[in-house]
């Protein structure tokens, strides 16, 4: 325990004198703890999962009609016929 706190002692140190002397202390690596790859995955699907969240809650909550219901193709096509229709 002590070579430890011996080794954390003199590598503060040896910054320090770095520092004095004018050179910067190296830097420290810095290790991803989630990598950008695993984002360009998860941020896609977490964003459908919540679009597909919000289309329940829409159409079952605020529009008062079966939630499951939106998943169906009949009703987005009665929602592009009334968006599309001729006056």
């Amino acid at each position: 325990m002590s070579s430890n706190a011996s080794k954390l002692q003199t590598k503060e140190q040896h910054d320090k004198q770095k520092k004095a002397e004018g050179e910067k202390a190296p830097k420290k690596q810095r290790r991803r703890l989630f990598p950008i790859w695993l984002r360009l995955l998860v941020v896609p699907i977490i964003l459908i999962i919540f679009l597909l969240l919000g289309l329940l809650f829409g159409y079952g909550v605020l529009g008062d009609g079966n939630a499951l219901d939106v998943l169906k193709r009949d009703t987005w096509t009665h929602i592009y016929d009334l968006v599309n229709q001729k006056s």
